[in-house]
């Protein structure tokens, strides 16, 4: 039973990784899908972009959040693994320690904004042309929350930082790193 616990913290951590890739590269490519129906730096829509090609946008960003919930139910799933498996301490890993608040402070917001996308994606599944309530969604998750989830993502951007630099580390900490 000894060997199965560092494949686990393995795979996690691999699942972790690759999720990530997804989750946060899928959230940018989402955002520049969506705001080419905006105008630049507000939440007005543009006026002379035709209907067709606006439904066609609103089918590309509801497609792109279901495959970017998925893969943050992945990485959430897989770091609840890892903290389990992982033989790292947060006492002596400071920096796993912030990361771990970081990312699991955010996931009620998380939530409540795969709500607004799974809604969105239904929508658009039913084969809906009413651009009306598209726009509603869309508005709604762009300011759902007052701006909480751009303060997440900016956390999570915080949170690869951390994981790359390690800072707030006791001397005994990680003995698998030298």
């Amino acid at each position: 039973m000894t060997g199965a616990r560092p494949a686990l913290e393995k795979s996690s951590l691999f699942l972790i990784a690759a999720g990530t890739v997804c989750w946060l590269g899928g959230i940018n490519v989402r955002a520049m899908i969506g705001f080419a129906l905006l105008q630049f730096g507000t939440l007005e829509f543009k006026s002379n972009i035709h209907p067709t090609i606006e439904r066609t946008i609103f089918s590309l960003v509801a497609q792109s959040s279901i495959i970017v919930n998925i893969a943050y139910v992945v990485v959430l799933g897989a770091a609840i693994v890892y903290l389990r498996t992982s033989r790292l301490e947060f006492r002596k890993e400071g920096w796993l320690m912030i990361s771990a608040l970081l990312f699991f402070l955010f996931v009620p917001v998380e939530i409540y904004t795969m709500v607004l996308d799974v809604r969105m994606w239904l929508l658009d599944m039913s084969g809906s042309n009413d651009l009306v309530e598209f726009r509603k969604l869309f508005i709604h998750r762009l300011a759902a929350l007052s701006g909480v989830p751009m303060i997440a993502l900016l956390s999570y951007y915080t949170i690869i930082v951390l994981a790359v630099f390690r800072p707030l580390r006791r001397p005994g900490g990680d003995p698998g790193r030298s």
